[in-house]
């Protein structure tokens, strides 16, 4: 789990890559009540709750599975805010880099 780090004073978020993946039996797409619902959650004003901040996210087309971009304090506090999805089907939290990072590092 990566922590957060601090500086000048300030929380400096983690980047992280979320996966999420289900079934077309279980897709909730279709649902007139749960596909609002995950649709506002998975907006960015949905997730400031959280303490998650947004950057993109997509549905492959045709593949049952969700990527977000996300920021948050930690691996864990991602996790809690994707819970709605694992009832559906997996979640895969990754931590992550900017490709400016990797760049600087010299390594991925």
């Amino acid at each position: 789990m990566r922590v957060p780090i601090c500086e000048e004073g300030r929380t400096v978020m983690a980047l992280f890559i979320v996966k999420h993946q289900h079934s077309a039996e279980t897709c909730p797409a279709g649902d007139p009540q749960i596909a609002p619902m995950l649709a506002q959650h998975v907006s960015k004003a949905g997730a400031q709750p959280f303490g998650v901040e947004i950057h993109g996210e997509g549905v492959v087309d045709g593949g049952h599975t969700l990527y977000l971009i996300v920021d948050a304090p930690d691996q864990q506090t991602v996790s809690e805010y994707m819970t709605p999805f694992g009832q559906m089907g997996s979640v895969e939290v990754l931590p992550a880099s900017s490709c400016e990072q990797v760049v600087a590092r010299a390594a991925c």
